[in-house]
């Protein structure tokens, strides 16, 4: 067993209790390799923000659990390097499908675990989610929950079409499953197609697809029903068209590739939602700028130096959601 505290982690309650009566939103940032966790970690001690590492069920695989026990450790180290003196960084699972896979997570060191029950019948995720927690909390270690379902992929998750959270469940399952925060479903959704072309919109000027507008309104009946309780937006990236067309113009192929506008963004982090959950963004600007490399020297064949780049763009990426969309630089001194 090894505990959160041990790698210098911490969890979420005092982070999100935080953030809502601030009034912004803590970078729920995932990341697969190195690469992205050093951008993360520079992008986050530059600006003094808290930040969630998410890892899913497939990059838990891909990374291997042992080794990101000590990349977490090993990230509060380079924090404090960069001159972050009391680094808030949470290691969270992202889509937990099991309570043994939430187990397994509790028991090498992450801080936050998600359960996502939300495929299953009401009753299910309610029973499913109170044994999640009732482990976890044992432990000191927070749980996320969901209610109504994101449509999109991303990862190991998929569905084909998006169910809003039902406002009038929510105080039901969060008082029968003891969780400390809720995923709700508004209309964000997951991967880098988050939306249908017929779902949107066309600017005449740019011919870019305009996503629908998010469900502010269930959002606004959903705050009502659990005042200062926190909430988070998955499936939050805005999908930058600028890196769209610098993979579309340097070799690939992302026809249609949409996301959340940043100003519904900045409007959802002044509420009580105070994690946003960001993927997509990180995975284009790191394509990008490998592609730019591959494309402007063909010759090139150290790892080095177009991962390096990709680091680079993602550091400006990260930095500038946490500065101006969500608003969290400044709040972890």
């Amino acid at each position: 067993m090894v505990s959160y505290k041990e790698l210098g982690l911490v969890n979420t309650r005092a982070m999100f209790a935080k953030a809502v009566k601030g009034g912004y939103a803590i970078p729920a940032f995932n990341f697969n390799n190195m690469e992205q966790l050093q951008a993360i970690i520079k992008a986050c001690a530059d600006t003094k923000s808290p930040v969630i590492l998410q890892v899913s069920k497939g990059a838990r695989n891909y990374a291997n659990q042992t080794l990101l026990r000590y990349m977490a450790e090993g990230a509060v180290q380079y924090a404090k390097e960069l001159g972050w003196k009391r680094p808030q960084i949470v290691l969270h699972l992202d889509h937990g499908d099991s309570y043994e896979l939430c187990k397994s997570c509790v028991q090498t060191g992450f801080s936050s675990v998600m359960i996502d029950g939300s495929a299953l019948p009401y009753d299910e995720n309610v029973a499913l989610t109170k044994k999640v927690v009732r482990y976890a909390h044992r432990f000191g270690v927070t749980v996320e929950a969901e209610l109504g379902v994101l449509a999109g992929v991303e990862d190991e998750v998929a569905a084909e079409e998006s169910h809003y959270t039902k406002p009038e469940e929510v105080v039901d399952f969060v008082t029968k499953t003891g969780c400390d925060s809720l995923a709700i479903s508004i209309g964000t959704s997951h991967g880098a197609y988050k939306f249908k072309p017929e779902q949107c919109t066309r600017d005449p000027k740019t011919g870019k697809l305009v996503p629908p507008p998010l469900a502010f309104d269930v959002l606004k009946q959903i705050e009502k029903k659990l005042p200062g309780f926190p909430i988070v937006l998955h499936g939050s990236s805005s999908v930058p068209q600028e890196y769209v067309d610098i993979i579309n113009t340097h070799g690939g192929k992302l026809p249609d590739a949409v996301g959340i506008p940043e100003e519904q963004l900045r409007k959802a982090a002044k509420s009580a939602v105070c994690k946003i959950n960001i993927d997509s963004d990180s995975r284009l600007a790191m394509t990008a700028a490998i592609r730019k490399v591959f494309t402007d020297k063909p010759g090139e064949f150290d790892p080095r130096k177009y991962l390096g780049p990709a680091r680079d763009e993602m550091v400006k990426l990260y930095t500038h959601k946490i500065v101006n969309v969500l608003g969290s630089d400044g709040k972890a001194k």
